[in-house]
């Protein structure tokens, strides 16, 4: 369907995010007559969820604002057990304490995106533990598992991808999309819940809970995906060469935020500003057109952008400021990222292969040396060459620190402690 006329599925439709829909029709109509309730399941296998997940969490925020009810489910029961879809190996199995622990630090995450309340488009954060840890194993073969095939899950890409590699699949994980199915059950009858968003790769656990609700009695059920999310690159969304792009704030300084959406490649820096800023699109059209060296400002409008929502917009501008004073002026700004050094050492002296792994520049020393070699590191905007260095404290410089820099854009400030 080209033309959508809800306001919520033509947002979506103008802005890249709809991969598939089970019914275009019957979901427009849906979205222009009332009030919807739509959820995404999120398993809390972490303390936070990094870049990759933003697409899932800007489509609630959509929903939200073109007036319906989101609800952001938190895996509490299905993460007790695993998604197996597209890995290669089983999850490692978490403790109930460590499960709890996860969903209060995605909360946070939540509460920069969502708006939460009682109120009819309050968004709701749910925990399927709530119905899933009391269920009775025997009424729920009978009630629920005799509606699934296992032909048909056998024959899902999760699975089948899996089996063909004659990988270990147990029954434990076959068992979730039973599950997963069942939440979207379980949330038409308790919260009129009719619509589930998710990754193209949750197609068929998303149309294994339609099907259920068919057969289960509950009102007509819909999905939409998205598409699965990489850079032009081939690169996997949310990840960068020292790691996970966290969105809590605990674990990835706004900052290093920032800097990853400022390194956008070209190709992507339209796509990323439909799918994760809020910026009208008449103006998104305007910065798409810009070329040359221009491009760079619009980077740092998308980074601006995004860090915004995820840190809040002092944080944005701080980082934005730091990075112009970093680069263009070539200053030390104090809000770079930083370790502590004990003064004593630095007396000493440190040396430089250590002290490049320890600011998270190299993951080992053979990797230091290897940028030492190409050119890549600086002490204080000054090249060194000598892998044997040894860093002082004569170093410092008037601010009170020692700027250790690799190439451009990275940069890290030793604080003497």
């Amino acid at each position: 369907m080209s033309e959508f006329k809800s306001d919520f599925l033509h947002t979506l439709s103008e802005r890249g995010f709809i991969h598939q829909t089970s019914d275009d029709q019957g979901l427009d109509k849906l979205f222009q007559e009332e009030t919807v309730t739509a959820y995404i399941g999120f398993d809390p296998t972490a303390a936070s969820l990094h870049a990759g997940s933003l697409t899932q969490i800007m489509l609630l925020h959509w929903l939200q604002k073109t007036g319906h009810k989101p609800i952001s489910l938190m895996g509490g029961g299905t993460g007790m057990v695993g998604d197996p879809s597209f890995k290669d190996e089983s999850r490692q199995l978490m403790t109930l304490e460590k499960i709890d622990e996860n969903i209060a630090s995605l909360k946070t995450i939540f509460a920069n995106y969502l708006q939460y309340g009682d109120g009819k488009t309050d968004a709701l954060m749910l925990n399927n533990a709530d119905w899933l840890k009391g269920i009775n194993y025997l009424e729920f073969l009978r009630d629920v598992g005799r509606h699934f095939s296992v032909n048909r899950m056998m024959a899902f890409d999760s699975v089948k991808l899996r089996l063909d590699r004659e990988q270990s699949l147990s029954f434990l994980e076959f068992n979730y999309m039973i599950l997963q199915g069942y939440d979207f059950v379980e949330l038409a009858k308790r919260h009129d819940c009719r619509v589930q968003l998710g990754g193209s790769d949750q197609w068929g656990n998303i149309i294994n809970g339609i099907d259920l609700g068919h057969r289960m009695g509950t009102k007509q059920l819909y999905a939409i995906t998205t598409p699965l999310l990489t850079t032009s690159s081939g690169a996997k969304m949310g990840k960068s060469a020292n790691g996970a792009i966290w969105l809590n704030a605990e674990m990835l300084s706004a900052y290093d935020f920032w800097q990853y959406w400022r390194n956008t490649e070209d190709a992507d820096v339209t796509k990323f500003l439909k799918l994760f800023t809020t910026m009208p699109m008449d103006e998104i059209d305007r910065l798409s057109a810009l070329g040359g060296s221009e491009i760079n400002e619009v980077k740092k409008i998308l980074a601006t952008e995004i860090t915004a929502m995820a840190h809040g917009r002092e944080q944005a501008d701080a980082a934005a400021e730091t990075a112009r004073k970093t680069f263009e002026e070539g200053a030390v700004a104090q809000d770079l990222p930083s370790i502590n050094v004990p003064a004593g050492d630095l007396s000493e002296g440190v040396g430089l292969l250590s002290l490049i792994v320890s600011a998270g520049l190299a993951g080992s020393n053979g990797e230091a040396r290897r940028h030492i070699k190409g050119g890549a590191i600086k002490i204080n905007d000054k090249q060194v060459t000598d892998e044997r260095m040894m860093i002082t404290d004569n170093a410092t410089s008037d601010e009170g620190v020692i700027k250790l820099s690799m190439g451009k854009k990275k940069h890290v400030l030793i604080r003497p402690s």
